[in-house]
């Protein structure tokens, strides 16, 4: 396979001809059971580098009666502990500032980044320099799977920080040849300048989240400006869900005239982008020489056959400094075998990743997740661009309302009018979710917007477990 070596090197003056679908064809379109093969090798290598030099993974492996010479298939890999934020978050409170499961010398780390560290303590993500450079390879790989070309301009719409999203865009784009616009996000005001530079500039690919595109579109046709005479022919997202949701996709794809791609799984499992869409459109796929991806049972962590629900389990195959070996997501996503139609012989996730299962709210007993309300609301008719999920407990009896815009063309033919979009969400929100929402409906411009992840659902049940439990 091409570049496939133990530690991963690869030539960064390397790039796929001119009119090649694929940057490594072997690599790409090799039979699956063949490809398999290879991953076993490769996850030993990574488990025996980590067994040797962290004394996180050594211990774990020890009590879980697991080595890496026991590791003989991707069956046998399952019986291998799967690691959670948790678990790091405490191996660095116990080992600052990287944790025992830092598996080179620090002094080789080049790159620091980390969580935002809103809720308890922060975690560091410690990147070497030899594993910034195999980011930026997978990246560019991944970006010209999506049609990403040298003579393109990517501008990078979303936080310089210690979000990894944006740089992972960045090293991506520049390992490419591509010309980088990091315009950044999240400074007053930057969003109307960024439309400003956008129909100045006119770059040919946008990357940020579903929810800041959307909300550049509404600022934009504020000022006047139609967001597709920005010329944009690609936009591709991470940090959310809502590019794979069918009725965002649309949205997006009506605002700027491009075609839309689907990316993204941890910070932590930088590069980021192995799951991630092509050309092809059939989803994001699993790009398992990178990244090796399980979609498991969340009780038993074993892989569910193909075509089942469950949660993204997540291997790197290149990294050294941090490597995480079966890093539990909590995500939500359904896998099938593939191969896609771009002749890439990857799994593929056809929805992409949809919700998270910590997310989920209970309510009378039905799981309701986040998207499938995202879903609904941004199919109705005249819906104004934004909505807040409320989730309420009077006495016994859980109530679910969804406060929604409705757009200024909607206000202008009356309260009629109104309710009856009203009543027509109610009636789909009921359909789909199998529980009935109450819709509030809200003026333009009610709610507030985003400027990078969005936030919508607010959940008064935890507030008032708190303030009755002893």
């Amino acid at each position: 396979m091409e570049c496939w070596a133990w530690p991963p090197r690869y030539d960064d003056d390397y790039l796929p001809p001119d009119g090649q679908a694929h940057w490594f064809p072997r690599r790409e379109t090799m039979p699956p059971a063949e490809r398999e093969a290879a991953i076993v090798t490769r996850i030993r290598e990574v488990m025996d580098h980590a067994h040797r030099t962290s004394p996180f993974y050594r211990r774990r492996w020890d009590e879980a009666g697991v080595h890496p010479s026991h590791i003989r298939s991707l069956e046998d890999f399952e019986k291998v502990p799967p690691v959670t934020k948790l678990e790091l978050r405490a191996a660095q409170e116990r080992n600052p500032p990287f944790g025992d499961y830092l598996c080179v010398p620090e002094e080789e780390i080049c790159h620091v980044h980390g969580t935002s560290g809103t809720t308890g303590r922060p975690t560091a993500f410690a990147i070497s320099r030899a594993d910034w450079r195999a980011i930026a390879n997978a990246h560019a790989r991944v970006m010209w799977g999506m049609g990403i070309r040298p003579a393109d301009t990517v501008f990078i719409g979303s936080f310089f920080s210690l979000y990894l999203g944006s740089w992972g865009a960045l090293i991506g784009t520049e390992r490419l040849r591509a010309r980088a616009f990091p315009f950044g996000a999240g400074v007053p005001g930057q969003t109307l300048r960024a439309a400003h530079w956008l129909a100045q500039m006119r770059p040919t690919v946008f990357y940020g989240t579903p929810s800041y595109a959307l909300h550049l579109a509404e600022v934009a046709a504020a000022a006047s400006i139609d967001a597709r005479d920005f010329g944009l022919r690609i936009l591709f997202f991470s940090g959310e869900p809502g590019a794979s949701i069918p009725a965002i996709r649309r949205r997006l794809e009506e605002a700027y005239g491009a075609a839309v791609f689907d990316t993204g799984s941890m910070a932590e499992m930088s590069p980021w982008m192995t799951p991630g869409e092509t050309t092809a459109h059939a989803g994001m796929l699993c790009w398992q020489d990178i990244v090796y991806t399980e979609i498991a049972d969340p009780r038993t962590w074993a892989r569910v056959p193909y075509g089942g629900e469950g949660t993204p389990i997540y291997t790197h195959l290149e990294r050294l400094s941090q490597p995480m070996v079966r890093m539990l997501s909590n995500d939500l996503s359904r896998w099938e075998s593939g191969p896609s139609p771009c002749g890439r012989t990857y799994p593929t996730l056809p929805q992409g990743v949809y919700g998270r299962i910590d997310d989920m709210l209970v309510i009378r007993g039905e799981n309701v997740f986040p998207s499938a309300v995202d879903e609904v609301v941004n199919r109705v008719p005249h819906y104004g661009g934004e909505h807040r999920i409320l989730v309420t407990r009077e006495r016994t009896m859980d109530e679910l309302t969804v406060r929604m815009e409705y757009d200024a063309a909607l206000a202008g033919l009356g309260d009629g009018s109104i309710e009856g979009v009203r009543a027509r969400a109610e009636s789909e929100l009921r359909t789909v979710l199998g529980v009935g929402a109450r819709v509030e409906m809200l003026p333009p411009g009610s709610l507030e917007r985003t400027e990078f992840k969005a936030r919508r659902v607010i959940d008064t049940r935890d507030l008032l477990r708190e303030v009755t439990t002893p």
